[in-house]
């Protein structure tokens, strides 16, 4: 143990993340049987199995998981003794994020561009994921940085193992085909009674969506029926526009000629994405600079003009 490189624990961490050699070769930017060497070192240097054969792939043995929880811990505390000596060291490191596409599209590629001119050093990874997803990664170290979102009429449950900062809201709408005879105005409960009997659009990946139809179709005195799920809202337009049902869009969000966005207010419907990392984590240099270039840019309108 006494000659254990970090190198090495990094390769253990990341194979933890990938659950492949070569997976893990081509994130740290080495060669599959580099990695495999140095993970067989590993073994001898602790006496025991630290990965196991799983179908195509490796797992970490339970020894394994445990040190490589103590990686975490270990390659964070040598990252903050770095920046502590050297405070105007550039930040180096790989940050693996997963999230929702709008904010990934919308918050983050800008600010990949911008380091890869600005901070070579430091390598994005993205994922696209759903919340519950994302949040899952988080939490087993998979992943750095969780873009997620929720709504005030669904919000998520605290979390007192996570930090989370807030980037932008914006309003939700009732989106229907513009040819629809009648098309309901007024708070949203009258929107609602006015679409009494259609069929749904819901969000195949998250629960959130249809817990909002419920929330507010409760208040109407009955229960939307969800016919059709998608995750994608340009598909959710295409069911719309086919005439197969309605479903909730961003208000401000450019749509397709032929559908009509219906406002809903009193109560109004607004979906808030976050920024999410393990408590206590954001303070490592790679990871901070992400979220530094976050909270300047949440602002950011996430359906600009088209």
């Amino acid at each position: 143990m006494d000659s254990m490189e970090t190198r090495r624990l990094e390769l253990l961490l990341e194979l933890s993340r990938v659950g492949s050699m070569r997976g893990a070769a081509e994130v740290l930017g080495t060669t599959t049987s580099t990695v495999s060497q140095q993970i067989a070192m590993l073994t001898r240097e602790i006496g025991t199995p630290v990965v196991e054969p799983a179908g195509r792939g490796v797992r970490l043995t339970p020894a394994g998981r445990r040190l490589a929880e103590h990686a975490r811990t270990i390659l964070a505390a040598v990252e903050a003794a770095r920046a502590d000596l050297d405070p105007d060291g550039e930040p180096a490191g790989t940050v693996r994020v997963a999230g929702f596409a709008t904010a990934i599209r919308r918050n983050l590629m800008p600010i990949v561009a911008e380091l890869a001119t600005s901070h070579p050093e430091v390598q994005v990874v993205v994922n696209e994921h759903e919340p519950a997803e994302a949040l899952a990664q988080l939490a087993d170290g998979r992943i750095d940085l969780a873009l997620t979102y929720d709504y005030n009429l669904a919000p998520a449950a605290s979390d007192a193992g996570l930090d989370s900062l807030p980037l932008w809201s914006t309003p939700w709408s009732v989106a229907v085909p513009s040819h629809q005879d009648g098309i309901a105005r007024g708070d949203a409960l009258t929107v609602f009674n006015g679409f009494r009997g259609h069929d749904w659009i819901g969000n195949s990946r998250n629960r959130a969506d249809e817990d909002v139809l419920r929330v507010i179709g409760s208040m109407a005195g009955y229960e939307p029926h969800v016919r059709h799920q998608a995750d994608s809202l340009d598909l959710v337009e295409d069911l719309i526009l086919a005439g197969m049902g309605i479903g909730l869009l961003p208000a401000d969000r450019p749509t397709q000629p032929g559908i009509t966005l219906v406002p809903l207010t009193k109560p109004d419907v607004r979906l808030r994405a976050y920024a999410c990392t393990r408590r206590g984590r954001g303070t490592w240099p790679p990871l901070q600079l992400v979220l530094d270039r976050l909270a300047a840019g949440s602002g950011r309108s996430p359906y600009p003009p088209v």
